[in-house]
């Protein structure tokens, strides 16, 4: 289970209205919203674990969030700072935000930051070397899909390689894809979560599971909060995309905590590498 943890307005499909610099004009919302889903994931027996992939823009301005996440049990880990995406950074710029977040999120959880995740998945091949010398040791920004204009790629990497050691030490854990004659198609959450009906998208879930392969789900803060404010001027597929299932998505999500087992992304790497271990012995 992960979160990616970001405001209504640092969305991509909302930035040909919200300009970068209006963001500290918004109304702040992901404080609200985290919590609730804190809340709903301690309500299970023994409560629920999640990796929160914390904006450092957020982590700035709700240190005392970042906390609570991090003493409810929570592994934190980075979406980077600015929420640029990668095809818009040079490899120094994109060093430089990295660095940022990993090293502002440290110093508020007081733990190591492990994990990356890229804004809206939009990682590339330069990145990975510069994510490891920073420090993290693995990647979560990978849709081995097909047919999404943000979506990132790393070669040879398939749906049906939920794990993989990209190089010595460093692993891409990709976010799960519904393989069908032999593509991908995304079934991690985001606009697919709220648009098919819940049984089907639960269905598809356990088809993962029954592969063998771990199921890696996202969800954002502002999902489950369909009073947020709505703007104007949104080209037609992007208002889609953005507000399509806000009214549900809460209760969607407590489904789908209580239907399956959850935990980290760093507990999934461990057990992951055991159980290759014990298959090479």
């Amino acid at each position: 289970m992960s979160i990616d943890v970001e405001d209504w307005f640092h969305v991509e499909n909302l930035r040909p209205v919200i300009p970068r610099d209006t963001w500290s004009e918004r109304q702040l919302r992901v404080e609200r919203n985290v919590d609730r889903m804190l809340e709903l994931m301690a309500g299970f027996d023994g409560g629920v674990r999640c990796t929160c992939f914390v904006l450092g823009w957020v982590a700035e301005r709700c240190p005392e969030l970042v906390r609570r996440m991090a003493d409810a049990g929570h592994e934190i880990a980075s979406h980077g700072y600015g929420h640029e995406l990668l095809d818009s950074l040079s490899p120094e710029a994109f060093r430089a935000d990295v660095e940022r977040s990993k090293g502002l999120l440290e110093d508020i959880a007081g733990a190591e930051v492990r994990g990356y995740r890229a804004p809206s998945f939009s990682i590339k091949e330069w990145a990975i070397p510069i994510l490891q010398d920073v420090g993290f040791s693995y990647d979560s920004s990978l849709f081995p899909s097909f047919g999404h204009d943000r979506y990132g790629s790393l070669a040879g990497i398939g749906p049906d390689q939920p794990v993989v050691e990209v190089s010595p030490g460093f692993f891409e854990v990709s976010v799960s894809c519904v393989t069908i004659a032999s593509r991908g198609f995304p079934w991690g959450g985001g606009g697919y979560f709220r648009l098919l009906p819940y049984s089907v998208f639960r269905h598809g879930a356990r088809r993962i599971l029954r592969s063998g392969r771990p199921y890696v789900f996202y969800i954002h803060p502002w999902e489950i909060d369909p009073h947020q404010p709505r703007v104007e001027g949104l080209p037609r597929s992007y208002r889609f995309r953005h507000y399509v299932g806000l009214s549900r998505c809460e209760a969607r999500f407590k489904s789908l905590l209580a239907d399956f087992r959850w935990t980290t992304m760093a507990d999934l790497l461990h057990r992951w590498g055991s159980v290759v271990g014990e298959r090479h012995e």
